[in-house]
């Protein structure tokens, strides 16, 4: 199969598996990370945009260049098998044209999907205007990708909290009527108004869980169709790496060391 038909095939596997049992996308942040979901059995990879800003010493909120993300993006791509969506932030642009380009350099990378988020990073103005936001899903949707299109009223808490849900479900259902194959409301946690959210929808949606989250099965009977941990997986490892360098300053022992992954099975891992 030549590389463009390869990746229409991914394109059309990764937006039919939003029907159905839910799709449950761990976030890789390089290589090695996406490997290591691959090898557990998934069944495509997100990646996180934190995570890789992170680890190329930005902090999140598109301090990173669209360049320097995505040529991680192409890495990733690049090394499974997997359908790949990346997490584009706000698509490095506040126009419908920077939100086009950003997806058409999504698909260069030999992803099949992204995700685009309202978030304006302005105190004043947090999010988009919805009918600008609408605009750019649609010049998005002018390309062969599959958009999960977010917005983060929960996640930034605007507004009073007892408008937050009309707030939300006044953005998603624009979203979804603009062309959004999924959306995404990072920061709801509550059972209720999820499964309440998805009946009022009626689209695939997307929930960022950890801990504190309903489990995975229980999304799944809440209809929730995808749920991703964002940059939790990159974070725990780094979690595990202060555990190791308190432990090295302070004891000189190497406990926090044992249950790594073999070199040897890293390096065919790798291959």
């Amino acid at each position: 199969m030549s590389e463009p038909q390869n990746q229409k095939a991914k394109t059309e596997t990764f937006r039919a598996l939003h029907q159905g049992k839910i799709l449950i996308l761990p976030n890789a942040w390089d290589a090695a990370s996406a490997r290591i979901v691959q090898q557990a059995g998934f069944s495509a990879i997100a990646t996180t945009s934190a995570g890789i800003a992170f680890t190329l010493g930005y902090p999140d909120g598109q301090r990173i260049s669209r360049e320097e993300m995505l040529t991680v993006v192409g890495r990733i791509a690049r090394a499974v098998e997997l359908p790949v969506t990346a997490d584009v932030e706000a698509g490095y642009g506040d126009c419908p044209e920077d939100a086009a380009r950003t997806a058409r350099d999504v698909l260069v990378t030999g992803a099949v999907g992204m995700n685009l988020e309202d978030a304006t990073g302005n105190p004043q103005r947090p999010l988009f205007d919805p009918t600008l936001q609408v605009e750019r899903i649609k010049a998005v949707r002018e390309l062969p990708i599959v958009l999960n299109a977010r917005t983060d009223v929960y996640l930034l808490e605007v507004g009073a909290p007892e408008k937050r849900y009309d707030e939300a479900l006044r953005r998603l259902a624009a979203f979804r009527d603009a062309g959004a194959d999924c959306v995404f409301v990072p920061g709801l946690r509550d059972a209720a108004t999820i499964g309440r959210l998805v009946k009022d929808l009626q689209c695939p949606v997307n929930i960022l869980a950890g801990p504190g989250s309903p489990s995975v099965p229980e999304l799944q009977k809440l209809g929730v169709a995808r749920v991703s941990v964002g940059s939790a997986a990159m974070r725990a490892t780094l979690g595990l790496l202060r555990r190791i360098a308190e432990e090295l300053k302070s004891a000189g022992t190497y406990a926090t060391l044992e249950g790594g992954i073999s070199f040897a099975d890293v390096n065919r891992m790798m291959e």
